[in-house]
């Protein structure tokens, strides 16, 4: 469903640590574990019909491939949709994406930590759930402030435990049908479609990775007559929340070798069209439909013990419950890992406060990965109930909506590259016809689950809001610091000394903000191109000071009517400095580089247009360069 770009130099991803296998460890542990719960939820929605379900999603995933390589290849930073959405359109927008990423993080670390626990305790009855959790936590953080290189060494053991577990109880289950019969399934293949005017308005059961509310479906007998279309429809919606996990490995692509990314993208598509069908189909042959439901919270320990018989079910059933703790357990650390990759992007971007960037010895970003540990542990606190259930219903509702926002967005940066910047240089691109249908399907997935439970769009909301208004808050500071001066000025009357002061600290600090220059080069754009870019930086960037340069050597020549031009440009805003600057060389990444540390302006705050194919590098190469035009 990919074609390959026109482009001669396409780009290449940062040269980072993380291999294959590590990288998609990382990611794969959260994707991975939708097994343990998305059986159960298809067919407790669509019934017989639950593996076609799981390979209708199977299906969309397959269309996101080539969305995601498309939109990272082109620009392989990270960030996710944030980073798509930054380098075409505006910064407010970015940041609802980013927003929603960092949402979604947090609710997959809580609830997967959440339910990984409740699996050791049903192991060891009597194990402190809540505690544990919040232990687990921290063991993660302190694992991701020691450094990405350790973690993904727990990744891999994991993901290898995990996926030899999954294939195990695979083949122990199908050897049993082959030698017991198929009676079980046959007589699940008769039975009547689920009737969801029954379904429709109850909460769907969660398990294991948290995607979902751990209360049962209606294990009742479903009303006769079921619609097909309906069935597969529901199915289809709450087997989405199945592919939780695929957009992590583009928030993390900078520490990932050239050329894994892709490799991430298919190897974790391989993963959940395989097992996912796959332990429906088995279920349909090992259990009763109506039993599924009585055991959704743990359906595949379960499966082993049917599976294995009177005497290596109970093993397997204990294998798998260690197995589902351990992989939950790497979800969290997908979380971390996700989050801190972003979240240091949006700093860099000034969309969060800059202390955030302090690095230790280690080189990590710790201040990040302690605040992402601090607002776990409060979500834990404020959502905590007297019924577990509850606590996972209302994380679940953050959860579903914000991924599947994510989702959705991701498929919309695509789109607005193809139109904004469809000469930018890319390894693959993604066809429109597979953009559009997987855009409709991730929006039709998020009508499913809010039809499913409308409560689940409550609960997003509550959380969506108050961050939201943080990132407002951020963009929008020069606004407020500016009215904050108002005020103190209509006070200096009265209180002369204590307001005269605070007046001089206000309006140092908006000039400190606005003292960082901005950088655009140029070859000798025309003045509408040069318009744009001042309109870009002044709708955007928090600054007056703008450093407009030109690289000339015996192939490039200053354009005779440029000065004229930046001349009337300054006079026409006189709000922002307008500062030409012209340097002999060839434009690249040493001369960036150089440019940054001798103006003391770092690389991200350095613009270009889009430069259809003719530059020799990508924007990885280039530092975080970002195109406004």
């Amino acid at each position: 469903m990919s074609e390959t770009a026109p482009a001669s130099h396409p780009p290449k991803e940062h040269d980072g640590q993380l291999g294959e296998l590590a990288s998609t460890a990382i990611c794969g542990n959260d994707i991975t574990s939708s097994c343990l719960y998305v059986s159960a939820l298809a067919i407790g929605y669509a019934g017989k019909l639950a593996p076609v379900s799981l390979l209708m999603v199977a299906a969309v995933l397959f269309l996101f491939r080539s969305i995601y390589a498309e939109v990272v290849g082109a620009l392989p930073l990270n960030g996710g949709a944030y980073n798509a959405l930054l380098n075409t359109t505006s910064k407010f927008r970015a940041s609802i994406a980013a927003c929603l990423t960092v949402l979604s993080y947090m609710a997959t670390a809580v609830i997967s930590a959440l339910e990984g626990m409740h699996y050791v305790e049903h192991i060891s009855h009597g194990f402190p759930v809540f505690s544990a959790t919040i232990a687990l936590l921290a063991f993660f953080m302190v694992l991701s402030i020691i450094g990405i290189t350790e973690s993904a060494v727990l990744a891999i053991f994991i993901f290898i435990t995990h996926i030899a577990t999954l294939s195990l109880l695979l083949i122990v289950g199908f050897v049993h049908i082959a030698g017991n019969g198929t009676d079980t399934f046959v007589a699940n293949m008769n039975e009547p479609l689920p009737s969801h005017s029954v379904v429709v308005g109850e909460t769907p059961g969660l398990e294991s990775n948290g995607n979902e509310a751990d209360e049962n479906v209606d294990s009742e007998t479903p009303q006769k007559g079921g619609s097909l279309l309906m069935a597969l429809f529901f199915g289809f919606s709450a087997a989405m929340l199945g592919i939780s996990g695929f957009e992590s490995s583009s928030n993390f692509v900078e520490e990932q070798k050239a050329g894994v990314f892709p490799k991430t993208l298919r190897n974790m598509w391989i993963a959940v069209s395989f097992f996912n069908p796959l332990m429906a189909l088995l279920a349909l042959g090992l259990v009763s439909i109506s039993a599924v439901g009585e055991h959704q919270n743990a359906l595949l320990a379960h499966l082993g013990e049917v599976a294995g018989g009177e005497y290596f079910g109970p093993k397997l059933s204990f294998l798998i419950s260690v197995d589902a703790a351990l992989v939950l357990s790497g979800a969290v650390l997908t979380s971390f890992v996700g989050v801190t990759g972003l979240v240091h992007r949006m700093t860099l971007d000034r969309c969060l406060p800059q202390f955030l960037l302090k690095t230790n010895r280690r080189g990590t970003t710790h201040r990040i990965i302690i605040g992402f540990f601090l607002l776990c542990v409060s979500v834990l606190f404020i959502t905590k109930t007297a019924s577990d259930q509850d606590q996972i219903k209302n994380l679940a509702g953050l959860y579903t909506i914000s991924f599947l926002s994510v989702m959705a967005l991701f498929a919309l940066g695509n789109i607005l590259l193809k139109i904004k910047r469809k000469n930018l240089p890319r390894p693959t691109q993604a066809r429109w016809v597979s953009v559009i249908i997987a855009m409709c399907a991730v929006l039709i997935g998020l009508v499913g689950n809010a039809l499913i439970d409308p409560s689940y769009l409550v609960t997003f909301l509550k959380y969506f809001i108050p961050s939201m208004l943080m990132i407002a808050v951020m963009l929008g500071r020069i606004v407020l610091l500016k009215a904050c001066l108002s005020m103190v000025r209509s006070l200096t009357a009265s209180i002369v000394g204590p307001m005269t002061r605070l007046t001089k600290g206000v309006r140092e600090k908006i000039e400190e903000i606005n003292a960082q220059q901005i950088v655009f080069f140029t070859r000798g754009d025309n003045i509408a191109n040069l318009n744009n870019a001042l309109l870009y930086v002044r709708q955007n960037e928090h600054t007056n000071r703008l450093k407009i340069v030109t690289i000339t050597n015996e192939d490039v020549k200053v354009p005779d009517n440029l000065v004229q031009e930046l001349q009337f440009l300054d006079q026409a805003y006189p709000e922002i400095d307008v500062e030409f600057v012209q340097l002999a060389g060839h434009f690249g990444p040493e001369l960036i580089q150089r440019l940054s540390e001798e103006w003391n302006i770092p690389r991200n705050l350095m613009f270009i247009g889009s430069p259809g194919g003719r530059l020799p590098y990508d924007l990885g190469e280039l530092g975080g360069v970002r195109l406004i035009i």
